[in-house]
């Protein structure tokens, strides 16, 4: 990408088709002003191309809004879509934890009980044998 092309970026269709859009309007007009008509005629002319340019500008901005609302709904909608995904996630994720961490807390304990038991068992034991060497 050269300098030039870093500095203006392509702004995509919508620039293009506004472009094309004036460069029609003033290429009609100058059609229209460089017609050989007389001058009332040309003004006539003029005033029903305005009319006519008028009305489709009004039908495209109403098309433009329409679309644009739909797309804000559609957006809306799967923004939505994706906050109840997430959410879902997210409650099935601190469920298993949950579940997790109770296994391993009854792990611990169980583990804890064994200690205490060969700890108790190997304190009888040795208990046992010391008494059995003082007792020659």
């Amino acid at each position: 990408m050269n300098h030039t092309e870093q500095e203006n970026p392509v702004q995509g269709g919508s620039t293009f088709f506004r472009g094309a859009f004036i460069g029609a309007l003033v290429g009609a007009a100058a059609a229209l002003l460089f017609a050989p008509k007389p001058g009332r005629e040309l003004r006539g002319d003029l005033s029903e191309k305005l009319s006519i340019v008028t009305d489709k500008t009004k039908e495209v901005a109403c098309t433009v809004g329409d679309k644009a609302s739909e797309l804000a709904k559609t957006v809306g909608s799967k923004a939505s879509d994706v906050m109840t995904t997430v959410n879902e996630g997210r409650q099935n994720i601190m469920s298993s934890v949950k579940e997790v961490s109770a296994d391993v807390s009854d792990e611990v304990s169980s583990a804890s009980k064994d200690v205490k038991e060969k700890a108790m068992d190997t304190s009888s034991d040795v208990s046992r044998e010391i008494k059995s060497t003082t007792n020659y």
